[in-house]
């Protein structure tokens, strides 16, 4: 009797405890921003990201199981439309239940304006604008903001108020995983910038304008982007001005991109003594998760040290 009254007890307790709380379903638009959102989110949840593998945000098209996994998500991470325009409607009509974070205007955010045409004086960078005091300037601007560590320590700690908002239960967790992830952004600037000092006055040309972060925190030299918009191929006459810029300048390096078409790299090097490589703004053939973006800035300080350097 008193086993089946002890069996019976410990049955009731476990019935009215009350189950864990379930972590928030999260979606991430692409790769760099999900290898944050997921690094804030270990040891509690996996956040899922739309723009997988080595598909580009600036053509992709949702599926259905974007479609449902944004319809079930109690927090939507994106950079803005001016990189993912494929999400402006679906997140215009997200539930109520939804928190979309357009990380374009987070708290402590700085962005540039883009760069126009497809030659630049040295060093030349858009003006900065910092969108946590800035709410309301909404003009085109760089989409392209995790290519700066700092950048992407505000994106982490962007995620851990939201996550911990929606999951006070986690809240500490997301914080200490937030300070975490700071610290090693910070050994990561600290590394980067030793790497690429040696290669800091060294002018090259890239396929489209989605390094300025990167060139702005390293001191880097950009001559010119091959392609304004990726979405629309250069015409021949500008292929012929990046082309005698790069003759002009002494370029020592004109990269190409992984999702797009490498042939107008080798009729911009064409008669010039410039040499190619590749760089990969996206991580378009890294596996996903919170290592990517360590990973990603790695691989550019690379590519960049390897072919300028050489």
């Amino acid at each position: 009797m008193r086993r089946a009254l002890a069996s019976f007890a410990l049955f009731s307790a476990l019935w009215a405890a009350p189950a864990a709380a379930e972590a928030p379903r999260v979606v991430v638009s692409i790769k760099p921003i999900h290898a944050l959102v997921a690094a804030v989110m270990q040891g509690v949840g996996e956040p899922a990201v739309l723009v997988r593998g080595g598909a580009s945000p600036h053509d992709y098209a949702l599926k259905p199981s974007d479609a449902k996994a944004l319809k079930e998500a109690d927090i939507v991470f994106w950079v803005s439309e001016s990189l993912e325009s494929f999400l402006e409607r679906p997140i215009a009509s997200l539930p109520k239940k939804t928190q979309e974070i357009e990380l374009m205007y987070g708290a402590g955010i700085q962005v540039l304006e883009p760069r126009e045409g497809g030659a630049w004086e040295a060093h030349a960078h858009g003006k900065v604008h910092d969108h946590g005091k800035h709410q309301g300037h909404h003009g085109e601007m760089n989409p392209h903001l995790w290519l700066d560590p700092m950048n992407a320590k505000e994106i982490g700690e962007i995620a851990a108020v939201a996550l911990a908002a929606r999951d006070k239960a986690n809240a500490g967790k997301y914080k200490a995983n937030a300070a975490a992830l700071g610290q090693r952004l910070d050994a990561l600037d600290a590394e980067l910038k030793a790497a690429l000092a040696p290669v800091a006055e060294k002018r090259f040309v890239v396929f489209h304008d989605a390094y300025q972060y990167f060139e702005k925190r390293y001191g880097l030299n950009a001559a010119g982007s091959i392609t304004v918009n990726p979405d629309r191929p250069p015409s021949a006459k500008r292929l012929s001005v990046i082309r005698d810029r790069v003759k002009g300048l002494g370029a020592t390096c004109v990269f190409a991109e992984p999702e797009f078409e490498p042939k107008l790299v080798k009729t911009v090097v064409e008669g010039t003594q410039a040499r190619t490589g590749v760089l990969d703004p996206e991580g378009a053939a890294l596996p996903e998760g919170p290592e990517l973006y360590f990973t990603l800035m790695r691989n550019l300080a690379k590519g960049l040290t390897e072919c300028l350097g050489g």
